[in-house]
């Protein structure tokens, strides 16, 4: 292969710009000596790449006179939906749902559709993955169908961008962007290179047209979203639906958000007829029975939303070795520290027992706000002591014993008042030797108080 030849150096006068191909000594158009210079050779972008002006519309502004009006925020008819985006859906926002298979996106989604088609909103619905058969199916179980509502079936790109063009939907729900691929490209659909190019092409439609986009992704097997990842550096909104399989509640939270707040939450529950809004799920963790040893009520921030979580502990008298630890929906290696705390600290052996501490509904309660209630309810287990109703813990514990505040402590002590929980043991009470014995205070066990050991 032939190859290119270097340009031969220009020589420029710097008094007048009379320019030679070969140097002299004199420039020849004003006759000076001295002044004719060797001209660089332009390298890098701007030698293959010719600068263009900007139109009227495009122009760079002062940021103080751009306005927002034209970009007011529109509610997609599920407020759950709604508080984890930032108050609606911004008109060219490109949204980015991932989750599990089988928790319930394409559902939720649906839901968005048809409430934003009830709301005379024109809405496409491109499947990559279901045929309009099957989606039909679940429109008619879970009551989404609208005639505003138009339904495509189709893995290419060029084809779904062709509906949009005729359907001229307001908003675009793609599922999944994994299952969609671009003849542009090479590679079966789902390789980092297709993702890439689908989710861009998406990207810079719903920019140019005002017109917003929610793409479906798939997760890995630890539950990051799957593909490069570029995709959610593209997008302005990333979503993640998360739940338990075994139960109903689903929450979605928002790890990304270029219009609003990443801390808040959504709470759904997947029922026979689809999915259905939890705008207060604060009944959703607790026990509905007596008072039993063993169980503690914590208060926990799920977001901006305090929410009371139950935890539960169960001791029992082993043999092994190695006693058992099995832990749900709490942090496995707090409970082991907490655990060690009580023994050493509050002087309750837990050296000897298999012990077994859960959550109430399925929720995960990972944060340090929950080891005060762990260890009140391991130790209510041990001697057993119940904790009453009306009585909520919340605090951190350190490897000296000592209670340390939480984050939003405020917050969770109005919410505990408002649900009813007149007391809230929590750094106030300095220790843990102080929090148990001020929990015994206020037991409701039908033991008698002289049977009662003291912790």
């Amino acid at each position: 292969m032939a190859t290119r030849k270097p340009a031969p150096p220009a020589y420029v006068c710097t008094e007048c710009g009379w320019t030679t191909a070969k140097w002299v000594g004199r420039c020849a158009e004003c006759q000076q000596w001295g002044t004719v210079q060797e001209q660089g050779t332009q390298t890098g972008i701007l030698s293959r790449i010719t600068p263009l002006a900007p139109t009227a519309a495009k122009a760079a502004r002062p940021i103080t006179q751009i306005t927002t009006e034209d970009a007011p925020r529109r509610t997609s008819g599920v407020g759950e939906f709604d508080r984890v985006l930032g108050g609606g859906i911004v008109p060219g926002a490109a949204i980015l749902l991932s989750g599990e298979p089988g928790v319930g996106k394409s559902t939720l989604l649906l839901e968005v559709a048809a409430q934003a088609a009830r709301s005379g909103r024109r809405v496409l619905y491109a499947s990559a993955e279901e045929s309009p058969a099957q989606v039909r199916l679940r429109a008619e179980r879970t009551g989404a169908l609208h005639d505003e509502l138009y339904l495509a079936s189709e893995t290419d790109l060029a084809t779904i961008l062709g509906h949009i063009d005729e359907v001229a939907p307001q908003l675009v729900i793609v599922d999944s962007v994994q299952t969609v691929s671009s003849s542009l490209i090479d590679g079966a659909a789902g390789q980092p290179s297709q993702v890439r190019e689908v989710a861009s092409t998406l990207i810079r439609v719903a920019k140019e047209r005002s017109l917003p986009i929610i793409i479906v992704g798939h997760v890995t097997k630890d539950g990051t979203v799957a593909g490069p990842r570029v995709l959610e550096h593209l997008v302005d909104v990333v979503c993640h639906f998360e739940g338990d399989r075994q139960t109903s509640l689903r929450f979605i939270r928002a790890l990304k958000n270029r219009f609003g707040p990443t801390d808040e939450v959504g709470c759904f529950e997947m029922t026979g007829a689809g999915i259905a809004e939890v705008p207060d799920p604060s009944g959703l963790f607790l026990s509905q029975g007596a008072t039993e040893p063993g169980t503690c009520v914590a208060i926990s921030l799920e977001g901006r939303r305090a929410l009371p979580v139950e935890v539960q502990a169960l001791t029992i008298t082993t043999t092994a070795p190695n006693p058992r630890r099995v832990v749900h929906g709490l942090d496995s290696s707090r409970v082991a520290m907490v655990l060690a705390i009580l023994e050493r600290r509050a002087g309750i052996k837990t050296s000897a027992l298999d012990v077994y501490v859960s959550t109430v509904g399925g929720v995960r309660f990972t944060e340090p706000a929950a080891d005060l209630a762990i260890a009140i309810a391991v130790a209510g287990s041990i001697q057993q002591i119940s904790v009453p109703r009306t009585v909520a813990a919340v605090g951190e514990l350190s490897l000296a014993g000592e209670i340390r505040p939480v984050t939003q402590s405020t917050q969770r002590r109005s919410e505990a008042s408002r649900l009813g929980y007149d007391q809230v043991v929590d750094d106030r009470s300095k220790t843990l030797r102080a929090a148990l014995n001020d929990v015994r205070a206020r037991n409701t066990s039908r033991r008698s108080e002289a049977d009662i050991p003291p912790f």
